[in-house]
């Protein structure tokens, strides 16, 4: 059975928003006025549903146009895709940053999750409605060292396009030129993109409702090295351009030593490639570890062709900014990087799936991109070699979900975000059924030096089964929050003592929501994934957060819990129903200790323990960690 949306029709500026991405409708079968020949026959449905994977940038653009996705807008999007409107509604209502009901042009999110919970959050909320102004409770926007934070959102044609700050407009179009945009909402290359953002971090009443009011007039974002402390320090090996080097200048990125590990790529060939990654031991970033040159060798061993690489961007783990900083500040970087990966593995496509909440994140890579491309960067003759390969960016809505895997392929694709059964394995049958390589974004700029040094070298950082340096997103109570690369092995003080943690610490989580807290006491464990896993914990995506004892932790425990359940998916019954009872629970439990909490103390136990055997993927999985940890480690509730 399928959805109707009755007699509801877009409206002009609706259309406008749909046909600047695919141009005007050619039948009366996409929306078109109806003519004879749409009488005898239907066109076209074929062609519309290989489109079907443009579902998403389609409700982005009626998004960033009208601010709220309306039937009339929603059923024109399924005619000109030809997707049944009950799965195109399920699409739409999936993501957090689309609304199906009416709402304003204007949007404040608020973030509530844990660093910004604890920087006062809540107080923030209170103060900002007491003043009239609406708000979106948010998820992590990974903005963490600037906590509380907010971003503003205004939907419609804006003179100051979201996807561009003014050093990128100004490089991009050369002395003289225009503004890019026509006045109907059309970006350069017929995307619509032109609506406003605003970050205010770290937000006050008073300057959230400012940037609310008039995003345009929001102050500029601080510059991308000052969530980098160590900024400067020429040892670095992955933060070294950060503050050095202009993210926007290609010319810069290459007199700083860009593009030197793509050419020494192309003079050994894809085998030796995958076998230099191989033989440094780089492991995935982003928390499972996987070793990245069997990854790379296994696609690209498969004999079904096109081979795609999917670079995950969609960084969600409450606590985690790392790529953010990567991405704003050496943009080129992760080119390359993706570049290289196709090259080894045999893609000639890329998708760099992005999270919607990093606005400046997408202009400084758009022009990347963009800069890469005219230069033969990109393109059908890569640095005259004679390899094609061009990279798309998408952009994610809001779902922590789709940081799994195969649940980004689904949304690359236009379907929920939901995770697939394994296997197939990704690298057998991935992005549209294909043989596809993902890693994150710090994954993959690890590719650089290894190319550049050499293996060996890169494996000498670190230790001997963790190798290289480490990104770890330092939050909380600390007097220098940002990221922090140290090789491997560092420990947990040595981290936090650059970060300035401060002497009443009660608790550090390690891995964000889907991590595990540790004490005090336990500061001397190192940082490597052996490390942390003979502690009892995780090293997860490399979040660092303290707390002191000003911050309570039953509200912590119970945020973790609201957050695993508005970010399950709900495809499977463990995690469905399981984040549900964890957070009643402890509702239940908030103002109680000792023996009056014992009982839902137990009820925890099992629930989290059928969570981590019968869920589908890591999100049910890991939903329990936290607040075993917390119950176990800390005695909270006792």
């Amino acid at each position: 059975m399928d959805l109707r949306f009755g007699d509801s029709k877009p409206t002009d500026e609706e259309r406008e928003a749909v046909d600047a991405l695919f141009g005007p409708p050619e039948s009366s079968w996409e929306g078109a006025d109806r003519s004879d020949a749409d009488l005898r026959w239907a066109r076209g449905g074929r062609e519309a549903r290989d489109r079907r994977d443009q579902l998403l940038p389609a409700l982005h653009a009626l998004n960033d146009r009208v601010g709220w996705i309306s039937e009339g807008a929603l059923d024109y999007v399924c005619r000109r895709l030809t997707v049944p409107p009950a799965e195109a509604y399920g699409v739409a209502t999936f993501y957090a940053m689309f609304s199906v009901r009416p709402r304003p042009a204007t949007v404040l999110h608020v973030c509530t999750d844990l660093a910004c919970t604890a920087a006062g959050a809540s107080e923030l909320c209170a103060a900002v409605e007491e003043r009239g102004v609406k708000i979106d409770r948010s998820p992590c926007l990974g903005l963490c060292e600037r906590a509380p934070a907010a971003l503003v959102i205004r939907a419609g044609v804006s003179a100051r396009p979201a996807f561009e700050d003014e050093a990128v407009q100004a490089e991009s179009r050369g002395p003289g030129a225009a503004a890019p945009g026509d006045g109907n909402g059309k970006g350069r290359r017929g995307r619509n993109t032109l609506h406003a953002t605003a970050v205010c971090a770290p937000a006050t009443p008073a300057a959230a409702v400012q940037a609310a009011t008039a995003p345009e007039s929001a102050p500029a974002e601080p510059a991308p090295e000052a969530a980098v402390p160590q900024s400067g320090d020429p040892t670095l090996t992955l933060l070294h351009r950060i503050g050095t080097t202009d993210p926007t200048s290609l010319d810069d990125y290459r007199a700083h030593g860009g593009y030197t590990a793509l050419r020494r790529a192309f003079a050994l060939g894809p085998a030796a490639v995958i076998r230099e990654v191989t033989d440094a031991g780089l492991v995935g970033r982003g928390g499972a570890a996987f070793p990245t040159g069997r990854k790379w060798q296994a696609t690209a061993a498969q004999p079904d062709h096109p081979h795609y690489l999917v670079c995950n961007a969609d960084e969600s783990e409450p606590g985690t900014f790392k790529d953010r900083v990567l991405m704003e500040g050496d943009p080129y970087a992760l080119v390359e990087a993706m570049t290289i990966a196709a090259y080894a593995t045999g893609a000639h496509q890329g998708y760099l799936y992005l999270r919607g909440e990093y606005p400046r994140a997408l202009a400084r890579l758009t022009h990347a991109i963009e800069q890469a491309r005219t230069r033969g960067l990109l393109g059908d003759d890569v640095l005259g070699q004679g390899y094609a390969f061009d990279i798309e960016i998408r952009r994610g809505a809001g779902a922590y979900i789709c940081g799994e895997e195969t649940a980004l392929f689904n949304s690359i694709e236009g379907h929920r975000g939901e995770p697939r059964s394994k296997p197939p394995f990704p690298v057998e049958k991935g992005l549209f059924g294909k043989p596809t390589v993902e890693n994150n974004v710090e994954t993959l700029v690890n590719v650089l030096p290894i190319l550049t040094r050499g293996a060996e070298a890169y494996a000498a950082i670190g230790t001997p089964t963790s190798t290289g340096p480490k990104l770890f997103c330092v939050s909380g109570t600390v007097a220098r929050p940002g990221v922090y690369e140290l090789p491997f092995g560092a420990t947990l003080g040595e981290l936090l003592t650059l970060a300035g943690v401060r002497d009443n610490l009660r608790a550090v989580l390690l891995g964000g929501a889907a991590g595990g807290f540790v004490r005090p006491d336990e500061l001397d464990i190192p940082l490597t994934f052996e490390g942390t896993r003979e502690a009892g914990t995780t090293l997860g995506s490399g979040v660092v957060m303290a707390f002191d004892d000003t911050v309570p932790l039953p509200r912590l425990l119970l945020r973790i819990a609201e957050f695993f359940r508005d970010e399950s998916c709900g495809q499977c019954v463990p995690c469905r129903v399981g984040t549900v009872r964890q957070e009643e629970a402890l509702h239940r439990i908030a103002d109680r200790t000792g023996a009056a909490a014992a009982g839902d103390i137990a009820l925890l136990r099992e629930v989290g323990r059928a969570m981590r055997d019968a869920s589908i993927c890591g999100l049910g999985q890991t939903a329990w960690n936290a607040v075993e940890s917390a119950i176990d480690r800390l005695g909270a509730y006792e």
